[in-house]
């Protein structure tokens, strides 16, 4: 597992987005094994309380789920697993939209120049 951490944001969201990402791009499979706690901050070279921090919230939005005793796993939940690409891209949809609003590009002009980029890079 390979993370590029930042130091803009707190280390456990960067986990987080990092296994959402992962999520929305089909890396992970719903009801499929992660890390442990322990083996995640070891990859990471993180404190474990931090991975603890991130397995926490990840349950908390219904991203993972422990069973007993039993590894954590992906959600199978299709809602959250749909919510989680949504989000991502509403989030870069954001993103592009500011820095395009930020130099007074007309937005006929932006999508233009997007659908061009991205059909030059799917070729």
């Amino acid at each position: 597992m390979d993370v590029k951490f930042n130091n803009r944001d707190p280390v456990y969201v960067q986990v987080i987005r990092h296994f959402k990402e992962q999520i929305a791009t089909g890396i992970f499979e719903p009801g499929q094994e992660i890390p442990s706690r322990r083996e995640l901050a070891n990859q990471l070279k993180i404190n474990p309380n931090t991975a603890q921090r991130a397995y926490k919230e990840m349950e908390e939005q219904g991203l993972i789920f422990t069973e007993g005793n039993l590894p954590s796993r992906i959600s199978k939940d299709e809602q959250v697993l749909k919510m989680v690409r949504e989000e991502l891209i509403v989030e870069a949809v954001n993103t592009f939209v500011h820095s395009i609003r930020s130099i007074n590009v007309p937005v006929h002009d932006a999508l233009d120049l997007v659908k061009d980029t991205y059909e030059r890079e799917n070729n």
